[in-house]
């Protein structure tokens, strides 16, 4: 059993100065805990929060709201330490997805002049753009409702624009939007997806939310599980938690934001946010490592029969692969302020993937991927490229993920996988096979830059990558690229 260490909430939110869309796992584990530690410091606070659901959840809107808001956060630093967080600064949960009732008051929430920061986690795909370009998809079709009645929004970037707009019409000053999802300048394009739906709709307000609106960029960072059955019962048994709204995550927390809020802001740097001119290089550093490195272990790891983060971390041959992923193609294509050490940040990391506490499903990381590939491994490949650097590790996962995408599954007429864009790889899987099929994926511009693709250089590599992991399987070419590059 670990030792606990238990963390009441205390004070009091006495207004909502922040509304959140993307009531998910992340966003409780993550800005809801340096709020609440916010709250603890000072007793009182003006920066309550109201959390809206965008999805189908509604369930944990509703464990919320009988829960007055409460929940409570586990950070593992291993199996034999946890600390225990109630959160109580929650003070308004909202669901807004399919048969929701509440859009009207999260749009009046939002429009309040107590409002003052709007954040998001609602995942890369929730923005809307063409992972490829960063352009707005009007051809979404909830961008193409947005555009048709934007009074009645569906989009993340639809619901933050009638608020906008419900300000300007009132004289109210513009709340500050503040992106958490991983995306490259993820301020920046969050401000393209208002924008250029605003410039849909209207010129006028696109202009003024263009000269009126701040658009902070941000890196966070903290390992959050899905929770599941297994999680709950953990919690029941090791801490007597029985919480249906509780939250799994590591120790670990990292937040470094912009600092550009003209309407002010919680003294975050006090909670140990780092508060920066310029969070770019940051960004940049956590998409390619961490999140870069994430991506490798989903795909190839399920390939070599590995369910978890932490045991696939126990697979020397895949550990090394890692490793050497880190050091030669995210490493030389990261440009850091002085006093990050980025050999550190690479160890500090393996042992936090080898955490076994968590049991971070890979699966679960694999979701979504032709919207995150592009930051994680595509923008640095064309950046190894075009140095004259090889791409052998970036190679093996771009070829595991187009095989992970369209493998048979027994009993299952199509891939089962977790991504928009299925019904494509489905019918690449059905047309196409070998290295036709690779080069069909490689001409998908939804995921891959034509700067990229159209190298000659890139698609032989994943071609070569294709066509070992067909002939060999994933556990040999592993225990081969490990022979051939030891420590």
């Amino acid at each position: 059993m670990p030792v606990v260490k238990r963390v009441p909430s205390a004070g009091v939110a006495a207004q909502i100065g922040i509304v959140h869309l993307g009531l998910g796992a992340f966003h409780r584990a993550h800005q809801a805990v340096y709020l609440q530690r916010h709250l603890n410091r000072h007793g009182a606070s003006d920066w309550g929060l109201c959390s809206a659901n965008l999805r189908s959840n509604r369930t944990l809107v509703d464990q919320l709201r009988e829960q007055d808001g409460r929940y409570h956060v586990a950070e593992y630093r291993d199996r034999e330490q946890v600390t225990l967080r109630e959160i109580g600064v929650l003070r308004q949960a909202l669901y807004v997805g399919e048969g929701g009732q509440d859009l009207e008051a999260l749009l009046q929430r939002m429009a309040a002049p107590q409002t003052r920061i709007v954040t998001l986690t609602v995942t890369e795909k929730g923005y809307c753009l063409s992972p490829a370009t960063g352009q707005l998809r009007l051809d979404d079709p909830t961008i193409a409702h947005d555009i048709a009645h934007p009074q009645a929004p569906r989009s993340a970037p639809g619901i933050v624009l009638e608020a906008l707009r419900r300000r300007r019409a009132a004289g109210v000053a513009a709340f500050t939007v503040l992106c958490c999802d991983n995306m490259p300048d993820n301020g920046q394009r969050t401000r393209q997806a208002v924008s250029a739906l605003a410039g849909q709709q209207d010129q006028g307000l696109a202009q003024w939310v263009n000269e009126h609106v701040a658009f902070p960029g941000c890196m966070v960072d903290r390992i959050v599980p899905a929770m599941d059955d297994e999680s709950f019962e953990r919690l029941a048994q090791q801490m007597d938690c029985n919480d249906p709204a509780a939250v799994v995550c590591e120790r670990f927390s990292q937040w470094v934001i912009e600092d550009h809020f003209p309407l002010g802001r919680p003294d975050w740097e006090v909670e140990g946010v780092q508060m920066v001119e310029d969070v770019r290089p940051f960004e940049t550093m956590k998409l390619r490592m961490l999140n870069g490195s994430h991506s490798l272990l989903a795909y190839i790891g399920v390939l070599a029969g590995h369910e978890t983060v932490a045991e696939a971390m126990l697979d020397a041959d895949l550990a090394r692969f890692i490793e050497c992923y880190m050091t030669r193609e995210a490493v030389p294509t990261l440009d850091m302020p002085a006093g990050i050490d980025l050999t550190v940040y690479a160890h500090d990391l393996t042992a936090r993937f080898a955490n076994d506490s968590l049991q971070h499903r890979l699966r679960q990381i694999a979701m979504d991927g032709s919207q995150k590939l592009p930051q994680r491994w595509l923008l640095g490949a064309r950046h190894l490229l075009d140095d004259g650097r090889g791409i052998a590790c970036t190679a093996l996962g771009i070829a595991a993920w187009i095989h992970y995408c369209t493998r048979s599954v027994p009993g299952a007429s199509t891939p089962v996988i977790d991504d928009p864009l299925r019904a494509t790889f489905a019918r690449l899987a059905e047309q196409f096979e070998g290295s036709s099929r690779v080069d069909a994926f490689l001409d998908l511009e939804e995921v891959f830059p034509v700067a990229l693709s159209d190298q000659s250089v890139f698609r032989q590599a994943v071609q070569a990558a294709y066509s070992a992991l067909l002939r060999d399987g994933m556990g040999p070419l592993l225990r081969a690229f490990a022979a051939s590059n030891p420590q």
